[in-house]
């Protein structure tokens, strides 16, 4: 079992091309396993516990190979850390603020965070759900699905071309049907955050423990687990809605994936 199996994460994986020399001969020589993906969430959820400067150690990576050459998603503690402290900051009122994260806690969060040359994090998470845009970045025969030691799993990899191109595509569908709002902003976002990165990586979405809960919500609907997981499909077929005008057919899609994930939503509070 995961240690937080109601994470799901986007990822980029950069070449060893795009990093310094330090990391680059650092990366190349680590062995590829699958260990990496529970540490992660091992030491995150450590820190929930005993905080610590998230720049004080050196920084885990997941890594890839493919077609001979090692593709490398650090797991940027230190920035993400950073980041979330300020949304969170920016959602209240600073005079509130206090009573949540205190004086001396914001200290070890925000520590060495000035050396961050770079605050764009390789890797994104949520929680309980997977926000409908990261599935528009994928197409089905994109999607993986299967049972490994940590027990069933879901994930899709494309080429960052490829995610940038669609999700410039939406953009432009959303930014047409709607004009701009929050979804459009999102996708913008997104959009943004995908061009920070080296035209040669991949973007990987892991649907991590979720993947149970899915399958879980998927049989308890009378369906056939993950195998009926269409969430891809369905986030497309809206997106071809509105291009095509056709409110119908995109409602359809968008209700089929938000049904679906409201189910996952009610294990939260069932647990």
């Amino acid at each position: 079992m995961r240690p937080t199996p109601y994470v799901a994460s986007l990822r980029i994986y950069e070449p060893l091309s795009a990093f310094n020399a330090a990391d680059r001969l650092r990366w190349q020589s680590i062995d590829i396993t699958g260990q990496s993906y529970f540490d992660e969430e091992k030491f995150a959820l450590q820190r929930t516990v005993v905080p610590e400067p998230p720049a004080g150690r050196p920084d885990g990576v997941h890594i890839l190979e493919i077609d001979g050459e090692r593709y490398v998603a650090p797991w940027s503690t230190a920035t993400r850390c950073w980041a979330a402290l300020d949304n969170f900051k920016d959602s209240l009122p600073s005079t509130v603020v206090p009573y949540f994260v205190s004086p001396a806690m914001e200290e070890v969060i925000t520590a060495g965070v000035d050396l961050m040359e770079d605050k764009v994090p390789h890797i994104l998470n949520e929680t309980w759900v997977i926000p409908p845009r990261w599935f528009l970045l994928f197409l089905a025969e994109e999607r993986e699905r299967g049972e490994n030691s940590d027990g069933l799993f879901t994930r899709a990899r494309t080429t960052i071309a490829m995610a940038k191109a669609r999700a410039q595509v939406a953009h432009e569908t959303v930014l047409g049907a709607f004009g701009e709002g929050p979804v459009e902003q999102d996708l913008e976002n997104l959009l943004a955050w995908l061009e920070m990165f080296h035209p040669k990586s991949f973007v990987e979405l892991d649907y991590g423990g979720l993947a149970i809960y899915l399958d879980k919500a998927l049989r308890d609907n009378g369906e056939d687990g993950l195998e009926a997981d269409t969430s891809i499909e369905d986030v497309l077929k809206s997106v071809a809605g509105l291009a095509a005008a056709d409110g119908l057919m995109a409602g359809q899609g968008y209700e089929r994936l938000m049904s679906r994930w409201r189910r996952v939503q009610a294990l939260e509070s069932a647990n």
